[in-house]
């Protein structure tokens, strides 16, 4: 007679969300086979926790947790917004994040894998699929941390002195502006050059003489790179100024920063 371990029957347990007998019973059935057990608890319509699991994912929650000079955002995404708001779900993103960060744990994957089966627990509570979507982490001299009706997350390094009001509101900026890019430096070359030769091809079709044309190309490429980086971004709370000008009036620096969307 096959011996059905107890672990074996949790493991099954937690992949189906079905009961610790029906576990039991679809093990013995198939012999100990984890994935043929779990074959026939879908057949006979135990397997829960299977089914949730391949369901679409599109509303959820972003988490941020500072800690001295290294933070975390973590995207963590259910079906609905009600689930969004549930207390408990809302508990198990402060859970992750706060580790995340205190572990220094950059990789999704580790993350996942060290809260699976809180994650299962959870989602057979709640009724929905529930994921873990992405993690990263940011370490720096100073960090702000700003979440937007917790759909939108950003944190932002800054030199010790910058001023922490100023990089409030670049935070705000950072949620609502998208910027890809701290500076025009931190572009990849292959997404420069992409654009470039957009910008060249069209601009060749005005058939003006070299130098007219690369005047053309020059002008749509600074605006290419004012759309995209944070410092050259105009201000939302005063266009007149661009972020780049913000910093220098303040003397303020941002070093890095991390936005993250629902969705994205």
């Amino acid at each position: 007679m096959i011996n059905i371990t107890a672990s074996l029957v949790k493991e099954l347990r937690l992949r189906t969300g079905a009961g610790i007998m029906e576990c039991k019973r679809a093990l013995i059935k198939s012999g100990g086979n984890i994935e043929l057990s779990i074959d026939n608890l879908r057949k006979s319509g135990h397997a829960k926790a299977e089914k949730k699991n391949s369901r679409i994912t599109a509303q959820g929650s972003i988490f941020t947790y500072v800690r001295n000079n290294i933070a975390s955002i973590l995207e963590l995404n259910c079906e609905s917004d009600f689930v969004a708001k549930d207390i408990e779900f809302i508990a198990f993103g402060k859970l992750m994040v706060e580790e995340a960060c205190l572990k220094q744990i950059s990789d999704i994957n580790i993350l996942k894998k060290t809260f699976e089966e809180r994650r299962i627990l959870l989602l057979l509570k709640v009724g929905e699929n529930i994921n873990i979507t992405r993690i990263a982490l940011l370490k720096s001299d100073k960090i702000i941390s700003y979440i937007h009706d917790c759909r939108i997350g950003v944190l932002v390094g800054s030199r010790l002195g910058s001023n922490e009001e100023v990089i409030k509101k670049i935070a705000m900026h950072i949620a609502a502006s998208k910027p890809l890019f701290l500076t025009k430096n931190d572009i990849p070359h292959d997404v420069t050059d992409r654009e470039y030769k957009i910008q060249l091809d069209i601009a060749t079709r005005y058939k003006k003489n070299k130098l007219i044309i690369e005047k053309i190309v020059a002008g749509r490429m600074n605006k290419f790179f004012s759309e995209i980086t944070l410092i050259g971004q105009k201000f939302i709370m005063d266009s007149e100024k661009t972020i780049g000008q913000l910093l220098l009036e303040t003397y303020s620096e941002v070093t890095s920063f991390i936005r993250f969307q629902i969705g994205e």
